[in-house]
């Protein structure tokens, strides 16, 4: 039999991460299995919310963290032609969180954090380089079959947290469909070292935004900005080559000369969740359980939310309260993934994808309205950072 109360962890990224780190602070060990020889590289999140630093700052790193990117005090909507814009301002939110700011930082500078606050815990055993190919349970236990340098190896636990993202090996060995649908056309992702601040003064942290051809976001990061696009009305999806990346790039602010481009690539978005986040011992969370389109910040953010739950129903279940506790991870996460992650990354993206003029118009006019009015903007702030979404998740019982 396995330890009696071992976790067995598929997937090192932030979620995988923060679920170990949870359950040592719980004094629960866990077995952690990245297919990976090193912490993953994940280039796509780079917006960090308010509660998601509180909750980061609960496991002692989110100083650290924070000392590599961009506090980014209000985010905006902005029409790059015409220099029109609404900014909304986290302060006031500020009796609401311990971190009234967005963290602009790429989450491949999370991980090492993690992994080596995981580490220190002395609760956690990593094995990187672990595919794991199947997983299966019993009455008693959970067994992981993995490969760790082309030999088989297997890993017996009490529970299991699959967290190993979109193509999650956990959910397909549970039969668990991934509902929802694909967006018609992908995202181009494009991230450059020049100084916009320098010549756009009105850029703040985090933008979304619209030129005169193109619609997108552009959040500033240390050392560059990152800048994503939506194809063109009656556009299809188009190889990046130079002269495609450059007419977006000139969009954003004529140039006599050609911009240098550090990164660039298309990605498939969709909108997609699990019925259920739990299967007998086995509980899925982050992308594994839900997947969402990355406007608006709300893909890691949401899956680190879902770790902290999940990894306290577990240590409790541990602990000696009732299995059916883990039930619970489901109805708290599951409605709120729906009605706050999904439905607002829809909504931000469709809003964004306004080509008609008078509509955006109209667009910039309802959002101007709710910057003024200060209730209405606090109230649109707490959703947006996703501190309504974890009220309502921990009001279910």
């Amino acid at each position: 039999m396995p330890d009696r109360n071992r976790v067995v962890i598929v997937g090192a990224g932030p979620v995988g991460l923060v679920s170990a780190i949870c359950l040592a602070r719980s004094g629960i060990p866990s077995i952690l299995l990245e297919a990976s020889p090193a912490t993953p590289r994940d280039l796509r999140a780079s917006t960090v919310h308010p509660p998601t630093l509180d909750m980061l700052d609960e496991v002692g790193v989110a100083e650290d963290y924070i000392k590599l990117g961009i506090i980014t005090e209000c985010w905006q909507v902005i029409h790059l032609g015409t220099r029109e814009r609404v900014r909304f301002d986290l302060s006031a939110i500020k009796d609401h969180t311990r971190h009234p700011y967005r963290l602009q930082c790429e989450q491949y500078h999370l991980s090492p954090i993690l992994f080596e606050r995981a580490k220190a815990s002395g609760l956690v055993d990593i094995h990187l380089g672990a595919q794991v190919t199947q997983v299966s349970q019993d009455e008693d236990k959970v067994v992981a079959r993995a490969r760790v340098n082309g030999e088989p190896k297997e890993f017996e636990g009490r529970y299991l947290i699959g967290a190993d993202g979109a193509h999650s090996v956990v959910r397909r060995c549970l039969g668990l469909p991934l509902e929802g649908f694909t967006y018609d056309h992908s995202t181009t992702l494009i991230t450059t070292p020049f100084r916009f601040e320098d010549e756009i003064p009105e850029l703040v942290g985090a933008n979304y935004t619209w030129t005169w051809l193109d619609a997108g976001s552009m959040f500033r990061l240390r050392d560059e900005w990152r800048c994503t696009f939506y194809p063109r009305p009656g556009e299809a999806d188009q190889e990046l080559t130079d002269d495609v990346i450059e007419s977006r790039m000139q969009g954003i602010l004529k140039r006599s000369e050609p911009y240098v481009i550090r990164e660039k690539r298309n990605y498939r978005i969709h909108q997609r969740i699990v019925p259920d986040y739990r299967k007998g011992r086995i509980v899925l969370a982050g992308d594994a359980a839900h997947v969402t389109p990355p406007t608006g910040g709300l893909g890691m953010n949401g899956g680190i939310h879902d770790a902290v739950n999940v990894a306290d129903k577990l240590a409790r279940v541990c602990n000696g309260e009732r299995e059916d506790l883990l039930d619970l991870y489901t109805r708290q996460r599951r409605p709120v993934a729906v009605a706050e992650i999904l439905a607002q990354s829809h909504q931000n993206r469709i809003r964004m994808q306004l080509w008609d003029a008078d509509q955006r118009k109209e667009v910039m006019a309802h959002m101007r309205g709710l910057a003024a009015d200060p209730e209405r903007s606090k109230e649109m702030l707490l959703r947006t950072s996703m501190i309504e979404g974890l009220r309502q998740a921990a009001a279910v019982q």
